[in-house]
């Protein structure tokens, strides 16, 4: 059983990326260390999935049928473990116990994902980074998200975005678009607010995992969500 508060972030591989768009941007890496440091110094268990979008993009890269899906999603997978491998290299840079968990058997990079195991790592007081997605084509980053946060019995799972939240509409393209500070799963899916996909809320409304959505960029508001302060959010529950 445990007794401390237990989160999983994810984060988006876009979000790596910095202003290029592509690629790791290390000032962005020690930012995330910087944060996820705060958790663990708050005595927080935590753990991490990324996804592998300033790499490539299984749906993407299979939209001209030359790849074909199954291939382009293991190739987004890879993605994730080579941020993954970033995540954690950013983490023990700083003096935290870092292990990176991968769905795909990799030895020589990470270990393979053991549910055990990662829940005792966390009970020692260290950040599990999951890779790999949930191993399977056709599954979304989101969704191993939800499935990992309901794995290790997370608290709850925190989307780290670039918006503060979730709004009835992009707020990047429509100046009216309204914050909705707290949604249920049933209207997060029947009005198709997107906020994850629907297999990944369906998932969490199974589990009653709490989803928080919030700004990543945001100093300090990983923390203050856990203590409750939820200003720079919203919530799915």
């Amino acid at each position: 059983m445990k007794s401390r508060t237990r989160v999983l972030v994810k984060f988006s591989g876009e979000a790596l990326a910095g202003e290029d768009g592509y690629g790791i941007d290390t000032r962005i890496l020690e930012y995330i260390a910087g944060e996820i440091e705060s958790l663990v110094n708050s005595d927080i268990e935590v753990a991490i999935v990324v996804g592998g979008g300033n790499i490539i993009r299984g749906v993407t890269a299979a939209k001209d049928g030359i790849i074909k899906r199954t291939s382009g999603d293991y190739m987004g997978m890879l993605a994730t473990v080579i941020n993954g491998v970033a995540i954690q290299e950013a983490l023990e840079s700083i003096g935290l116990e870092a292990r990176l968990q991968t769905a795909i058997e990799m030895h020589e990079i990470g270990e393979s994902f053991i549910v055990r195991r990662a829940r005792r790592h966390l009970e020692k007081g260290r950040v599990v980074v999951f890779a790999g997605g949930t191993g399977n084509p056709y599954f979304t980053t989101d969704t191993a998200a939800t499935l990992r946060a309901s794995e290790i019995e997370a608290d709850m799972l925190i989307k780290a975005t670039k918006v503060d939240g979730v709004y009835d509409k992009d707020p990047m393209r429509y100046e009216d678009a309204k914050k909705l500070p707290e949604i249920s799963y049933d209207r997060a899916l029947s009005d198709h607010i997107r906020v994850m996909d629907d297999t990944a809320i369906a998932l969490a409304k199974e589990n009653r995992l709490p989803i928080v959505v919030c700004n990543m960029f945001a100093k300090g508001n990983l923390l203050n969500i856990i203590k409750g302060d939820m200003e720079l959010c919203s919530v799915v529950k």
